[in-house]
């Protein structure tokens, strides 16, 4: 049962990491339906995202060799410097920084404390509320040639609350990014592209404590092993890989209204169910 419960949370993953739903919430809270012991844990979560970035990777793929390739032109002055795509990629590193050193500050706490369900059902309805107000706010008229260092800043302390499950990595920086006037498949493709350095390095950081069998204080206990990890990630980048060429055309002329519905719904259902015993925090 252990390989199809993992066959299950890789589903899971890659069918909410792109959406602004949280994947890492939809991780816990199924887990804990499977009846799996334990909260599959934060390197379970970490590593499995490792093949919804898999699935980024190959869908933008054109996006980001253009984008590398014009930086390294553009750092050894073989074209100007401030080339759109060029600045993309420096937006991207500076967008990154925040997640990384609010996740190695606080990476205690993001194993423990933030997986709490309760922190889940509220993050899960107040962000959707606030996905909400900036879809009907947001002006959408920028696009990401307009990107400023400012706002990737701004992108990247939003991605950077996607540490507390509930939040959704894509529904914070699109959050941000509505709020900000961008369009809705700007804000979505720049906070794909923004997940890559940031996920990538999570995952095989935790693949590397894994491995080495090395753990913080306070660590959630190991429910899978690392076969069952394994076949959880390739699922979640088969399932992944059509997620996110979907949900692309979709917001290309749909709202995000849907993605708040149930984001409320699924924070209210969470909290009756604790109040009632049926889960535990």
């Amino acid at each position: 049962m252990d390989y199809v419960n993992a066959i299950i949370l890789g589903f899971v993953q890659g069918l909410t990491e792109f959406l602004p739903v949280s994947s890492s919430a939809h991780v816990r809270i199924v887990g804990e339906l499977l009846g799996t012991g334990a909260d599959p844990g934060a390197a379970f979560t970490a590593i499995t995202q490792l093949g919804t970035e898999a699935a980024v990777i190959i869908y933008f793929w054109r996006d980001l060799t253009h984008i590398i390739g014009r930086w390294f032109l553009a750092l050894f002055g073989r074209i100007p410097r401030n080339d759109p795509q060029a600045r993309l990629g420096w937006f991207i590193i500076l967008g990154s920084v925040p997640i990384v050193l609010l996740g190695l500050i606080f990476q205690t706490t993001i194993e423990s404390v933030f997986r709490s369900l309760w922190i889940i059902a509220v993050t899960l309805i107040v962000f959707g509320i606030l996905l909400g107000v900036a879809d009907a706010v947001g002006t959408k008229t920028r696009r990401l040639r307009q990107l400023t260092v400012p706002h990737a800043v701004i992108f990247g302390l939003a991605q950077s609350l996607a540490l507390i499950p509930g939040v959704s990595r894509s529904g914070g920086t699109i959050t941000a990014g509505l709020f900000l006037g961008y369009e809705r498949k700007a804000a979505a493709r720049y906070s794909f592209l923004l997940a890559i350095p940031a996920v990538l390095g999570s995952g095989f950081y935790e693949l590397y404590k894994v491995l080495t069998h090395h753990c913080s204080d306070v660590c959630t206990p190991e429910v899978f092993s690392l076969g069952q990890t394994a076949l959880a990630t390739v699922v979640a980048f088969l399932v992944g890989l059509v997620v996110i060429a979907v949900f692309m055309r979709y917001i290309s002329r749909g709202s995000f209204l849907p993605f708040v519905i149930y984001r409320i719904v699924l924070g209210v259902t969470l909290m009756v169910l604790l109040s009632l015993g049926v889960l535990q925090a």
